[in-house]
């Protein structure tokens, strides 16, 4: 990460101090907020999702792409290869991390969809000055040394020596608490507990277990399952609990369906726990690939949403009409929302990076269609409620809502 950082300035990333934007011929100032997604997969995507909600977010709270006299300008990169549509691509993830600090007039940066990415790109923003705010991202690391980062994290994401980075999701060591608050309710005495060896579902792993250990669940099997791993079957007819938790996402060959399918159907009495990076159709859909409807009702699933009836949607009447809203489309709306309304609270100085940043980590008891919530001084949502999530008719239906435990979250 240093070696990368230190190489910024000939990739066109600006020094470490902030960057004024200069201003244009007609007397106004540009401002450019980049978004940078994995676009182009299914319909119901995460990813399509949040981008539809941060344009819807522009439409709605920017109308004139104008803010205090300065001209707002909104623009959408795709993370992915045009050979693979809908998966990141970790040399355009970082190329567009480039370009943004390589414009001027960038004020803002939403983005990536997932923690690898962030982890690439980070550091690049972060040298450049630049404000990232995330609606997607959960791993600790990224903002926390908490129990299950690395070595060196978060310090090493940024070069500048200035947090950069938001997010208004809650980071996994609270969904890790969340996930084991349902399976002690459940009464789940042992547990196997499989990670898709990604940066977000080992780290999120990492931290069930000690959640896992806080609440006297006994983890008995633990390991990583590659994509496109073939000797699934053979690992599952091992597993000896009473429960199964998966820490990953369906990933890109369906890793997530291979695993729950073939756990569901050789262990007919497990129960079976999943992360937000389940909660697709094309995990749960048989008809787009996902599980098997056997076994779908057995499944749950942990995801920051609490539901459609406990968002403040009438903060947007845009979102409101949508009759077929999706959560992420709400999160992708409150980063855009987050974002304009940081440009606007800034007032004259938000084409200084440095002010915005310092209005960024100032937002405190923020009224938004998420709830009340501040960033606290690590970049984190003071948000800490999760959803509980099952399976009906194919898709993730909203159960209730789980709220935090202390007793049973990691500590540093």
């Amino acid at each position: 990460m240093a070696a990368l950082a230190a190489g910024l300035a000939a990739c066109g990333g600006s020094s470490t101090t902030a960057t004024t934007v200069p201003t244009s011929s007609d007397g106004k100032t540009k401002l450019t907020i980049y978004s940078s997604l994995p676009l182009g997969g299914a319909a119901d995507s995460i990813a399509d999702a949040v981008l539809r909600g941060e344009k819807l977010a522009f439409k709605e709270l920017a109308p004139t792409a104008e803010i205090n006299g300065f001209e707002i300008q909104f623009v959408s990169l795709f993370s992915s290869s045009p050979e693979s549509p809908g998966a990141s691509d970790r040399a355009q993830v970082v190329a567009n991390a480039r370009k943004a600090a390589q414009d001027k007039t960038t004020a803002f940066y939403l983005g990536e969809l997932g923690s690898g990415d962030t982890q690439s790109v980070l550091p690049i923003l972060n040298y450049s000055g630049i404000p990232q705010i995330s609606s997607t991202n959960t791993y600790p690391g990224l903002t926390t040394s908490d129990p299950g980062t690395k070595p060196g994290e978060p310090e090493e994401y940024y070069p500048s020596g200035t947090r950069t980075y938001a997010r208004i999701v809650p980071r996994d060591t609270i969904q890790a608490a969340a996930m084991v608050w349902v399976m002690r309710d459940d009464g789940c005495k042992s547990l196997a507990l499989w990670d898709d060896m990604s940066v977000y579902g080992a780290g999120l792993a990492r931290d069930i277990e000690l959640s896992a250990k806080l609440a006297g669940i006994d983890v008995v099997d633990r390991q990583g399952v590659a994509s496109g791993d073939t000797s699934i079957a053979a690992k599952v007819a091992a597993v000896s609990s009473d429960c199964f938790a998966w820490a990953g996402t369906n990933g890109s060959q369906g890793t997530g369906v291979a695993v729950f399918d073939a756990v569901g159907s050789t262990k007919p009495n497990m129960k079976l726990y999943g992360p937000d990076g389940l909660a697709t159709g094309e995990f749960t859909n048989p008809a787009q690939g996902g599980i098997s409807p056997a076994i779908a009702p057995r499944v749950k699933i942990t995801n920051p949403n609490i539901g459609l009836s406990g968002l403040n949607l009438g903060l947007s009447p845009l979102l409101a009409k949508d009759a077929q809203l999706n959560p992420y489309e709400v999160y992708g709306y409150e980063a855009m929302a987050l974002a304009l309304d940081t440009i606007k609270r800034s007032g004259k100085g938000a084409n200084d990076r440095a002010q915005i940043v310092k209005t960024l980590f100032s937002t405190k008891d923020r009224k938004s269609v998420l709830g009340t919530y501040s960033i606290d001084p690590s970049g984190d949502t003071t948000i800490t409620d999760y959803g509980l999530y099952v399976v009906k008719a194919g898709m993730p239906s909203y159960s209730r809502t789980i709220k935090l435990d202390p007793s049973l979250l990691a500590k540093r």
